[in-house]
């Protein structure tokens, strides 16, 4: 008998439906087509290469909480905590000397997914309006730790004197952000690809059902606080490589790297693009920062005023985000029968 690995799908029992079997984890052509678009915008948009970086790595910090959000039904208003840990770490590490960028960024996933699996124990036991206000509260103390160590973080200077050093030894950070571009889109995809291979896998499907009716899971044997200690853990581990990202490409960290108007934010960029679908991440992040750069040079000081009605016309007439609203187009246009 052929042994089961965990890249051999199991069989459905005889009779059973086909909606009984995991998830096709298949990349699609439509999904190919969307991972080469940033390698085609690199050649038409050269002027804008920092920001279309700047706009992966928020991508990889909101699909760090897409993971606790979406998929395992966390409510934080604190994750910036990681995000800002780990860019102080990758930080920190380069003004003492250490400016090897794949290490530093390592380093700081490590030490952002230990603080977070520490930081679990106190999430994952509580209700939403629990878990609000602890994630809320640990997001302020990480923030004034860093105000009050100034001697260490800069406070509300920044940090100063990174020096970032190059590439593999060879590709140095540049003006421009041209390598800036190819390590955040080489990271983001390692990144989705893996997280991508975890919402797929039944571990994945154990969230969402915990999610969906969490006093149900253990009567299936279902330990549900190991599941979402493990998953709070993993997405805070890729909001420090983001934040890691993030003050590697710039040669800066600051405060508000901390702060929760950043953790606002990242709800904001959810709720655009739709929760629990890996790609509402992504284009929620596209579409914020693309809409924050082109509304905040019209009018710099009421930008979020059209930021704030595009998100309230969002909730209310695309239930589910962007994506949502386009699955239910496609769901309308589509002759019955036609999905499978």
């Amino acid at each position: 008998m052929k042994p089961t690995t965990l890249s051999t799908p199991l069989a459905p029992p005889v009779g059973a439906s086909p909606a009984m079997r995991l998830p096709n984890d298949r990349w699609r052509p439509l999904e190919i087509i969307f991972w080469l678009s940033p390698l085609l915008a690199y050649f038409l948009f050269p002027g804008y290469l920092v920001l279309i970086s700047q706009i992966m790595i928020v991508g990889l910090f909101a699909l760090s909480l897409d993971l606790i959000l979406g998929y395992a039904g966390i409510v934080s208003l604190g994750h910036a905590a990681f995000f800002g840990l780990g860019a102080y770490t990758a930080g920190l590490l380069s003004v003492h000397g250490w400016g090897e960028p794949i290490s530093g960024l390592l380093a700081a996933g490590a030490l952002s997914a230990l603080a977070g699996f520490i930081v679990s124990f106190l999430v994952v036991r509580g209700n939403d309006l629990t878990r609000l206000m602890v994630t809320l509260g640990i997001g302020l103390m990480f923030f004034e730790a860093a105000n009050k160590a100034a001697f260490i973080t800069g406070g509300v200077d920044g940090l100063q004197g990174m020096m970032v050093g190059k590439l593999f030894g060879i590709f140095e950070f540049d003006l421009y952000g041209k390598t800036a571009f190819f390590y955040s889109f080489a990271v983001l995809l390692i990144l989705f690809a893996l997280l991508r291979r975890v919402v797929h896998s039944p571990f994945g499907l154990g969230l969402v059902g915990i999610r969906e009716g969490g006093r149900r899971m253990p009567a299936i044997g279902a330990n549900v606080q190991r599941r979402l200690t493990v998953a709070f853990t993993i997405g805070a581990a890729v909001a420090g490589i983001a934040g890691a990202l993030l003050a590697q490409t710039t040669q800066f960290v600051g405060l508000d790297s901390l702060s929760f108007a950043r953790s606002a934010e990242l709800v904001i960029i959810l709720v655009l693009g739709g929760t629990g679908r890996l790609y509402g991440a992504l284009i929620g992040a596209m579409v914020f920062m693309l809409a924050q750069d082109y509304i905040a040079g019209l009018n710099p000081a009421y930008w979020q005023f059209w930021i704030g009605l595009l998100l309230i016309v969002i909730v209310l007439f695309a239930r589910g985000g962007i994506l949502g609203g386009l699955e239910k187009i496609r769901d309308r246009f589509q002759p019955k029968g036609g999905r499978k």
